[in-house]
Formats: structure tokens, sequence, C-alpha cells
């Protein structure tokens, strides 16, 4: 009796931003288009979870940069190892509100950590796991802060100084390796953005 063959890897998708772009939304879009595990960082384990609960808790201003960038790695290698890397095994698709990037752009640059620490960082977090495609929901940063209020977590309370240097690390980001990442304009209304992100996936990945 022959072995059952085993199921076609996913396609591992991670959506990236500044606060307020509206990642979160297209992101759930997606996934619910592609019936495709959706998840977010850090979180998307009880681990990611508490780890969010620390880093993004305003009543922690003391936390240091360093030990910021240390625990969103550590999120990340459970996630990988936990949800990530079993769903795309089984064959399922996996969206990710945030990844690697995130960590370039927020500590790496926004804290000044240095982004090659940081990624060396991150690169021993994902053990060789890295996105099929990266979507970068590209806003002003200004525009985008305005659309979160005045109930801010921990890093978005930062100021927009932080905001803005996020967002040029992410342009730079997208335009030094074009086939991994896909820069798409995020204003307009929500189906608006969702139809220009659907297009790009539907050229690059055929989903």
């Amino acid at each position: 009796m022959s072995a059952a063959p085993e199921p076609t890897r996913g396609t591992f998708i991670v959506f990236e931003g500044g606060d307020g772009s509206g990642k979160s939304t297209q992101a759930g879009l997606l996934a619910e288009r592609l019936s495709a595990v959706l998840t977010r960082e850090p979180g998307g384990t009880g681990v990611g979870s508490r780890i969010r609960t620390l880093v993004l808790d305003p009543a922690h201003p003391e936390l240091a940069d360093r030990t910021e960038a240390l625990l969103m790695a550590a999120a990340r290698a459970q996630h990988v190892d936990e949800l990530i890397r079993p769903a795309l095994r089984r064959g399922q698709h996996v969206i990710s509100d945030r990844y690697i990037a995130s960590s370039l752009a927020y500590q790496g640059v926004g804290r000044g950590l240095g982004i090659d620490v940081v990624a060396d960082l991150n690169r021993f977090a994902v053990d060789g796991l890295y996105p099929d495609l990266t979507i970068l929901l590209d806003a002003d940063p200004r525009a985008a802060r305005a659309r979160l209020g005045d109930d801010l977590d921990r890093i978005e309370d930062a100021g927009s100084e932080l905001a803005e240097r996020v967002v040029e690390t992410y342009r730079h980001l997208a335009a030094a390796d074009p086939e991994q990442w896909a820069l798409i304009d995020a204003s307009g209304t929500i189906d608006e953005v969702a139809h220009r992100i659907d297009s790009v996936i539907a050229k690059r990945l055929g989903l």
C-alpha cells in the first residue's frame, strides 16, 4: 500500500505597515477570502499573547529597547514553531499581521538598535521561515496616526518621530527587495485597498 501523499505546503503572506495603516483589517479580509489561518504578532500563541500584553502595556515605560527587541523575537520564535510552520505543513495558507520586518522597522531603526543587529536576532528566531510575500500598506504616518484615536498602546504612544522613521524604513525595505515585497497604496476605502491587494495576490501568487 502506497503512503498518502504529503499535502502541498501552504502560502505564507505577511502584512506590514505603520500603526493605523489598516493592515489588520486587510489581513482579516484576505484571510477570509483564502480560508487562511489568520494570526498576528506579537501574539498567535499563548506565550506570544502574554508577551504582547507586557510589551504593549503603557504601564511599563521603563521597558528597555533591547528588552523589547528580545521579547518580540521570543514571541516570534514561539509563533513559528507552534502555529505558522505546522499550519503551512498541513497545506494551509497563513496570513500574519506583522513579522520580521516590524522588528527591523520599530526596534532596529525606530528604537535605534541597528537594523543588522535586529536582523541577526530574528534570523535565529524564525529558523529559516520567511514569507512568500510581504504586503506593505503604505500610508501617510500623520493620517494613519489620526485613525488611532486616544487609546494608544506603549509603542503607538511613542510619538510621531518614531512613526515616521518606521514608515521610511518600510519603504526602504520594500524598494530594496521588490520580489519579496508588494507596496500597496493604503489610501481610499477599505474595498478599494482590498481590490488592490487581491490583484497583487492573484498576479504574484496565483491565489
